[in-house]
């Protein structure tokens, strides 16, 4: 038998088992005995809950009953006007069979929704506001339309506390029987960035090849520069030694195999660690901010980092 991913083995059954997001768990508690609540959006980063504690709730509340009372769709796949029209108005329609009668639809990635389907799916929330709720799941809760906000409450999901994540790895190596040192822990959480699903697929990734889980297998399956060697790159550069950090991004770019986005993430990441002085670290900030900003715009990634090094290192002579 195929063992399950470790993202669908360690998720949340019920919400007492949802990590962090206390407060918000404690009003999703209270909605579920009462039996009744309101349209809700679940707005935070990806990676902290939202679809977890979504789907905890319609357990607790439908037990055995899920299947006729809880419809769950994620609206970057079937983004358009008809899934409105058809999958959610025909399921909201239909008289629930669980125990509850409150019937719930989830919209994972909501802020995916068009805007003529959002506005059709508001008609749809006040037609059947008897006996379905709606739970929206967003990103980007500001690309979903007021007449939608005003209709819910929003909860805001806030990041992982790093002692969270600590006692979310742990739990998963006493599992899978892995020997994890500290330093290795400490990776996890720094390329996990706050995104539990992130850090279970790397750490998932990292223990196929060996149970002995060491710092250099997580930067190494993450494909992440260890932070010294982002910040040895920026110190070359603030300083005026363009070739040194040059030769820096060679080995971020062909050693470790990273993208321009993951480069320019971490050296964002790693300004406020530099030994420069705050002017210097204002400057390496607009110029990380200009240089993403041209590669998001289709711009040539090597040509733009090597330009924003050049940029940098300019400093120390004006």
């Amino acid at each position: 038998m195929i063992d399950l991913p470790w993202t669908e083995k360690y998720r949340p059954f019920s919400l007492s088992d949802i990590i962090g997001q206390k407060l918000i768990v404690e009003r999703l508690v209270s909605f579920v005995e009462r039996g009744n609540f309101p349209n809700m959006i679940f707005a935070g980063s990806p990676g902290v809950g939202k679809t977890a504690c979504a789907i905890a709730m319609a357990r607790d509340i439908y037990k055995d009953n899920m299947a006729a009372a809880f419809l769950e769709l994620n609206a970057s796949d079937e983004r358009g006007i008809t899934v409105v029209r058809e999958k959610i108005k025909d399921f909201a329609k239909v008289k629930s069979f669980a125990n509850v009668p409150i019937k719930i639809i989830f919209l994972d990635e909501a802020d995916s929704l068009t805007s003529d389907a959002q506005h059709a799916l508001r008609r749809t929330m006040e037609r059947y506001a008897a006996d379905t709720r709606f739970v929206l799941s967003a990103n980007y809760p500001s690309k979903i339309i007021d007449p939608i906000q005003s209709r819910c409450v929003v909860f805001r999901f806030k990041q992982l506390s790093e002692q969270e994540m600590r006692d979310y790895i742990v739990r998963i190596s006493k599992g899978e029987s892995l020997k994890i040192d500290e330093k290795a822990i400490e990776a996890l959480i720094y390329v996990g960035d706050g995104d539990l699903r992130k850090l279970t697929n790397i750490l998932q990734s990292a223990a196929m090849k060996s149970i002995d889980i060491s710092e250099s297998s997580i930067y190494e399956v993450a494909a992440r520069a260890r932070p010294k060697e982002v910040i040895s790159m920026l110190s070359y550069a603030s300083g005026g030694e363009f070739i040194k950090a040059k030769t820096e991004l060679d080995n971020l770019m062909l050693g470790h195999g990273m993208g321009a986005e993951d480069i320019l993430t971490q050296s964002y990441k790693e300004v406020q660690n530099l030994g420069v002085d705050e002017r210097t670290k204002l400057w390496i900030i607009k110029e990380i901010g200009e240089c993403n900003f041209r590669i998001v715009e289709g711009a040539n990634e090597r040509i733009q980092l090597e330009a924003m090094l050049a940029s940098i290192a300019l400093i120390k002579n004006k």
